[in-house]
């Protein structure tokens, strides 16, 4: 946990923020996403912004640097200083100076901000040319320097690397290097760590931390995973509806938040048991040897001359009525797996589930099965078609499957989205009319209409607000007890595995260091790497807790 610093800081701040207002304009009419909106950042401080979605966080911020789409956006009052001048007034000359050299933004989908026909080595020594003049020789030196900084394994190897072939881990952290290629003084992070692994997110609050220290570097950080900003921040401001409703230190903040919404987001973190379950449940899913090899052709004649190793020898047996909680670190291979068993990409070894082999079938074989295995995907707008309602959406599964008339299949969506807590009647809208939470409902639903015995859960709540997440675990607990369900839980939010899971797996370079029972792994971890994973998700908030309640 960071002091508050308040003596070494300076009074003169770096960024003053005062009565920053946001409007955007829908038409005729305009709508205020953020209001009279005031804080200070100083040097050398990690100011964080925390806040459910939709609360004016990341509009906030980017007003910051004029990043908003004007004229859309608007500011109809409001000043934002920095260097004796308000940047809101600003030229576009003096803005260019300070974008990317004195004033750096990490943005929370990597893919979005790196360009994908270039390689990793062309977009930093880009930045480092513009900003530094640095030669080819010298930014080369400093890229690697800078991939080495923020955890790139064989950073020389990834140089030539496009964005499309690194995980969505390594894509962070290569935007985190091109950020802080320039060494500015305020480095702007918007949901910086939420596709990284616990242990990632360790290194790269290290790394941000160091160079604090080192060059004296200001942080905004705008998120809503709170264990992160409590890790790290000095001071916190708490947004809702556009407005900071509170702003304290750090440790005051969450040993004694004022305000009704900061408590309730503290209250929101996942807690209670995974459901009863049934000892002598049959068991639902068994694999055993499991192996995914990806080969690597080179030449002419593309003859193999190596393979990516993505899952070896991995075996298990999943009861029904159960969870499997599968963890691990971007590229150990988790989702390949969850892939393999769902005979979505090709395998070796058995797979039988529910009493049938499905490692020996041909797709055409497998189809007619998978009404009995159904996933849920990270990402629920990305897993939607946007040109199809909720109703069709949902009803999909049952018309692939031929199950019951139209009529019948109308009253199968009502009852599913009854199940997971979404009115029936929004049936007939689509995907972009609804939150993040209810997207993700809505896929829920999707799974359960077809009455699966199996469900391959796949970071089904890393999306989410933590508010939302909580509403989401419950529903998936009431949903495994109503039913006697199976869960495939893939994540790296531990927290989250924690309360669901019956049985652990944690997998690292596509094997399996440690499995077993979920509650004697996470009291008594038995490998390093489980420790470290532990360590890094609840090493800290417990300490802190602790803290708190001997006061």
């Amino acid at each position: 946990m960071p002091s508050t610093q308040g003596n070494e800081m300076t009074n003169t701040p770096l960024i003053s923020i005062r009565n920053l207002s946001v409007a955007f304009n829908q038409g005729d009419s305009q709508v205020t996403a953020v209001h009279d909106v005031s804080f200070d950042i100083q040097p050398g401080q990690t100011l964080a912004l925390v806040g459910e979605s939709g609360s004016g966080k990341s509009v906030t911020a980017h007003s910051i640097l004029r990043l908003l789409p004007y004229p859309v956006a608007h500011h109809p009052c409001g000043e934002i200083y920095y260097d004796g001048e308000d940047l809101l007034k600003a030229s576009e000359k003096k803005l260019r100076k300070v974008r990317g050299n004195r004033i750096s933004m990490i943005f929370q989908e990597p893919m979005s901000s790196l360009n994908p026909l270039h390689t990793v080595e062309r977009q930093i020594n880009e930045v480092l040319a513009l900003h530094k003049g640095l030669n080819k020789k010298d930014a080369r030196a400093r890229t690697l320097e800078l991939l080495t900084l923020v955890g790139i394994p064989d950073p020389e190897k990834r140089l030539a690397s496009y964005p499309h072939e690194l995980s969505g881990g390594q894509r962070q952290r290569v935007m985190i290097a091109m950020a802080l290629a320039n060494e500015p003084e305020l480095l702007i992070a918007d949901e910086p760590t939420t596709a990284l692994d616990v242990t990632v997110q360790l290194k790269i609050l290290d790394l941000l931390k160091e160079l604090q220290q080192k060059l004296g570097m200001a942080l905004l950080l705008i998120s809503h995973d709170l264990n992160l900003v409590r890790k790290i921040a000095h001071r916190v401001c708490v947004m809702y509806q556009g407005r900071v409703v509170e702003e304290n230190d750090c440790t005051t903040l969450f040993s004694d938040p004022r305000h009704e919404y900061t408590q309730q987001l503290l209250a929101a973190d996942p807690s209670g048991e995974p459901v009863p379950v049934d000892a002598g449940a049959k068991e639902i899913l068994r694999v055993e040897h499991l192996k995914v090899w990806f080969p690597i052709k080179k030449g002419v004649l593309k003859r193999t001359v190596d393979h990516v190793k993505a899952v070896t020898d991995i075996s298990f047996s999943l009861p029904q009525g159960q969870t499997l909680g599968i963890v691990g670190e971007s590229g150990s291979g988790k989702t390949t797996l969850g892939m393999a068993l769902l005979r979505l990409i090709d395998s070796e070894g058995l797979i039988e589930c529910n009493g049938n082999r499905l490692d020996n079938l041909s797709q055409n074989d497998v189809r007619p099965l998978r009404r009995e295995f159904q996933v849920v995907f990270q990402d629920p707008f990305g897993s939607l078609s946007p040109r199809m309602s909720i109703s069709q959406i949902i009803s999909e599964g049952l018309e692939i499957h031929r199950i019951g008339t139209a009529a019948e299949r109308e009253q199968m969506v009502i009852q599913a989205l009854q199940e997971v807590g979404l009115n029936p009647d929004t049936r007939h809208r689509y995907p972009h009319e609804f939150s993040g939470g209810q997207r993700q409902r809505v896929s829920i639903a999707r799974a359960l209409v077809l009455k699966p015995k199996l469900i391959l859960l796949d970071e089904p709540t890393s999306a989410l607000d933590r508010t939302v997440q909580g509403q989401v675990v419950e529903l998936l607990r009431d949903l495994q007890q109503k039913y006697n369900l199976s869960y495939l839980f893939i994540s790296h939010d531990l927290a989250v595995v924690k309360v669901l899971s019956h049985q652990l797996m944690v997998i690292r370079q596509g094997q399996v260091v440690e499995q077993g029972p979920a509650g004697d792994i996470f009291a008594s971890p038995q490998h390093d790497y489980t420790r470290q994973l532990l360590d890094a998700a609840f090493a800290i908030p417990n300490t802190l807790n602790k803290a708190t309640t001997a006061q």
